[in-house]
């Protein structure tokens, strides 16, 4: 079912139109579609209870960092989602959204010392160690707060996971793979058998599983099982040791149907692989989807600036949305869909669909095959629910773009644009400068 469709020969979210959002909002602006979210939620959901007996009572932990606006969290923690976080900011989100500390993965490869010990009193559900460095910096910030006795959630000892690096990478482009063997996350798997001995001899720490993250925009399921089948000869090998391994964090990446794709694999194919390959471990799986759950729930709408047409046939469609609302084109060649929200009769024409920035990345797609576009169009490109807002940035001084969240027919700004004065109280003067 799509949530973005049209009516009367304009496009919608849901009962919304993207027309009066536009005129009320302005634009660029993302707008999202909490009925997608709740699908897309609810069909992992399904897909992973229907293999309980293999994948234990599965954590679905939504990855922040593919849109942390809190009401796309608090949408997904009503739903009974948790949070995959990498920074202390975001388990701050995930929190003031509304999950539980206790559905709060903590992972990343930089975490600081005040991070670590955040994450601890915070109650989190677990931390992703990724180096022997970060193991025996956190096996200090434990000792600590246990000593000083800050907090009653830091006399516990806080349950961690070793994040496997299985030299098996995947994703949509090299610079979404996060599992090869020059990636800078996770431990081979010697070292991790390894930190895991270290870890359970520590009085401070309580190692409770493995963790592993191949990549992102991941279309063939081989990888994955091949990085799955690595981690459950590690369980094997540790339980063989004498350790008790209870939880296997399998990451997230499975890709989406961006423009159409029919080549992703289904979330209940995806879902029976896990299940086979973790068949007997009795573990509990934790699985940490991000654009699965959002990117098919957003669009960036922009508006037609102009249509820049030169004497060699070239024609440049110029958008009020650039490179720093929607990074992914720029940075690693990504594909979005863009379509108008009310179609104009006529052939098909290519347009070079370009930004304002004022540089030569700024630029969405070449030859792109388009109905006629005029000045002041309003346009939506798709798939933009992840990765989308999160990267966006004041360059050029242009104000954040806005979200909007809506709900069958009613909608509610998110995160209002905000104002120049907004941007420039954000920036005082050195005193010596308003003297």
């Amino acid at each position: 079912m799509h949530h973005f469709d049209r009516i009367d020969g304009a496009l919608h979210a849901e009962g919304a139109p993207l027309e009066a959002l536009a005129d009320a909002v302005g634009t660029p602006a993302y707008v999202y579609s909490t009925a997608t979210l709740t699908r897309h939620y609810g069909l992992l959901r399904e897909a992973v209870d229907a293999h309980r007996s293999a994948l234990g009572d599965a954590l679905i932990a939504f990855a922040v960092k593919a849109n942390s606006n809190l009401s796309v969290l608090a949408t997904l923690a009503r739903l009974g989602c948790g949070a995959d976080t990498v920074s202390e900011g975001e388990i701050r989100r995930a929190l003031a959204a509304g999950v539980p500390g206790d559905r709060i993965i903590f992972s990343g490869v930089g975490k600081t010392d005040a991070e670590l010990a955040f994450a601890i009193e915070a109650g989190v559900r677990q931390i992703n160690v990724e180096s022997g460095a970060e193991l025996d910096r956190l096996i200090e910030v434990s000792s600590s707060l246990r000593q000083r006795g800050t907090a009653s959630r830091a006399i516990a000892t806080p349950n961690i996971a070793i994040r496997v690096n299985p030299k098996i990478g995947a994703g949509g482009h090299a610079k979404i793979t996060t599992g090869g063997a020059t990636d800078k996350f996770g431990v081979p798997v010697e070292e991790a058998i390894d930190l895991y001995a270290r870890a359970s001899a520590s009085p401070h720490l309580t190692p409770v599983g493995l963790a592993c993250h191949i990549g992102s925009q991941i279309t063939s399921l081989e990888p994955m099982e091949a990085a799955f089948r690595t981690l459950r000869e590690v369980v094997l090998t540790l339980r063989a040791n004498g350790h008790a391994v209870s939880r296997l964090d399998l990451g997230g990446g499975l890709g989406v149907p961006y423009h159409g794709q029919t080549d992703t694999p289904s979330i209940s194919d995806y879902a029976a692989m896990c299940a086979r390959v973790l068949d007997g471990l009795e573990v509990e799986a934790a699985f940490e989807p991000g654009r699965l759950l959002a990117a098919n729930a957003g669009v960036l709408l922009s508006r037609v600036i102009q249509v820049n047409q030169r004497a060699d046939g070239r024609r440049f469609l110029v958008l009020d949305a650039g490179m720093n609302d929607l990074m992914r084109p720029a940075l690693y060649d990504a594909f979005h869909d863009l379509v108008p929200v009310r179609p104009r009769e006529g052939e098909l024409l290519a347009y070079d669909l370009v930004g304002p920035i004022c540089e030569s990345t700024d630029i969405f797609a070449r030859d792109r095959m388009l109905p006629p576009l005029q000045a002041g169009d309003l346009v939506a490109f798709m798939s933009a629910g992840a990765y989308g807002a999160v990267l966006a940035s004041e360059y050029n001084s242009r104000p954040l773009v806005p979200e909007v969240l809506v709900d069958g027919d009613r909608w509610a700004v998110v995160r209002s644009r905000p104002s120049y004065e907004d941007m420039w109280a954000r920036e005082p003067k050195a005193d010596w400068l308003s003297r």
